[in-house]
């Protein structure tokens, strides 16, 4: 089963967030395997960390909860709070597949926060640009609960045009980057 983990950050938590890194780190590296994609998300001007990103294949939602929560940043009080839902890998790939890179064009996380009937269930057609492309559900994985993209775009606007805003509640737009222990 594949699960999406946003953790946001609590404001004034940076530089515990930094102190935690290579524990951090440490904690991702037992589940490389289990990885589909991973990395922080920044503040508009790229500059300081507001959130983690992982999206990751493990056996079940209790599975996936503990991983969540036992994450050190988690364990201490850097995160204000965390998202965590079922996911569905639409591209098949990991992040590392990404015909485009690591490093190449502006990265974003794109939120659509669900409300009524499931919507943009297919994978957009023009797919270059898409990280990873999911729906959001519940446990069970019956209910949708909203759509979770990580794309390259020049701009936030275009990156938020991925989705149907019409058929969101809300739809989140963060910067993003490949995360992972530098090489």
């Amino acid at each position: 089963m594949e699960f999406f983990c946003y953790h946001r950050d609590r404001p004034g938590s940076l530089a515990l967030r930094e102190e935690l890194l290579e524990a951090h780190w440490s904690y991702m590296d037992r589940y490389a395997a289990e990885m589909i994609a991973r990395g922080p998300t920044l503040t508009d001007d790229g500059d300081a960390p507001t959130g983690s990103v992982h999206i990751v294949d493990l056996p079940d939602p209790a599975a996936a909860r503990a991983f969540a929560c036992g994450e050190p940043g988690y364990q201490a009080g850097v995160y204000r709070d965390v998202m965590l839902r079922r996911w569905r890998n639409m591209l098949g790939r990991t992040m590392w597949d990404f015909p485009g890179g690591r490093t190449d064009g502006n990265r974003y996380l794109v939120l659509g926060l669900g409300t009524g009937q499931a919507a943009d269930l297919d994978v957009p057609p023009d797919q270059d640009e898409l990280i990873a492309y999911g729906p959001l559900l519940s446990d069970d994985g019956a209910t949708w609960l909203g759509t979770a993209v990580l794309i390259r775009a020049p701009d936030p606007a275009t990156a938020r045009a991925v989705l149907n805003p019409a058929r969101y509640a809300d739809i989140e737009v963060h910067r993003w980057q490949f995360g992972g222990r530098p090489s």
